[in-house]
């Protein structure tokens, strides 16, 4: 009896040791889960993330436009190269002052997700000209439907133009804006004129045949600063599988000073207000 009360107590022994041994491996690696998941997390709500990853497949389907410059649909014909809104691509101020862009939003959408856009829709009520409303027989409109992936035309043009916010990875409120921004005529920040002054380019580590996304565009920049944190500038694109970098290499530091946060803009930045209101509101 006293042998068997010896062996149970080893075995008990050995089992609570072994426990405390699984516990603390879990807290490790559970530790280690989340300062990785963390990270990723960061990383993965810039809007240039959240984009590159929905636009894997984007262009691909029936009726969608041939050719994406980023998230940027181009027409067949349409040299993008060149600022739009110098040649006709502005939506029109009414008398009142008011910049009124017609939508239509699919019925495809759950209410949870026309929530959303509707936010992104009114977001630029608070503090622009700018009145997003419901289309009812106006000839130029955006259709506001869920195609492969996210993308818009730059700025207005003749009848009815698409702006997708592909349900799978499109709804957020940056991204929403950003397509917005490009309807309205902005283009990427890392695409402005003067972006050799801010960022460098990092074109060693960029897919080939993505080139392109990093073009210098002849923009207007309406006298407003280089805006790291505007919802219009990409991220650093590191640790993403689908990003344009090739090798999980960043494509595009900040100069001078490379820590400096880029991309991770949640909603417009001041500076993303300021060009809507110099571009649609000034009454100069």
């Amino acid at each position: 009896m006293f042998l068997l009360m010896v062996v149970i107590c080893l075995l008990l022994g050995s089992f609570q040791a072994q426990s405390r041994a699984i516990e603390r491996k879990q807290d490790i690696f559970g530790k280690s889960s989340e300062e990785i998941d963390n990270s990723t997390e960061q990383e993965e709500k810039s809007v240039s993330a959240l984009i590159e990853r929905a636009n894997r497949h984007a262009g691909q389907g029936l009726n969608e436009p041939p050719v994406m410059f980023g998230d940027i649909a181009v027409a067949t014909g349409l040299e993008i190269a060149d600022p739009c809104t110098t040649r006709g691509c502005k939506w029109q101020r009414n008398k009142s002052g008011k910049v009124l862009v017609p939508y239509v939003i699919s019925d495809g959408y759950s209410s949870q997700e026309k929530d959303v856009i509707f936010q992104g829709l009114r977001s630029f009520e608070e503090s622009t000209c700018v009145r997003f409303m419901p289309r009812t027989n106006q000839r130029d409109y955006i259709n506001i439907k869920s195609n492969s992936g996210c993308y818009s035309f730059v700025g207005r043009r003749t009848g009815g133009q698409t702006v997708s916010l592909d349900r799978s990875g499109c709804i957020s409120l940056n991204i929403v804006q950003h397509e917005l921004l490009h309807t309205l005529g902005f283009h990427h920040e890392h695409n402005r004129s003067d972006r050799d002054n801010h960022v460098q380019i990092l074109f060693k580590n960029i897919i080939p045949g993505q080139e392109y996304n990093f073009d210098k565009i002849k923009t207007n920049n309406l006298e407003t600063a280089y805006d790291y944190s505007s919802v219009m500038h990409y991220g650093r694109q590191v640790l993403l599988q689908f990003a344009f970098s090739k090798n999980r290499e960043p494509t595009i530091i900040p100069i001078p000073d490379n820590n400096l946060s880029i991309g991770q803009a949640e909603k417009m930045s001041s500076n993303d207000i300021l060009r809507i209101n110099t571009l649609y509101c000034s009454l100069s």
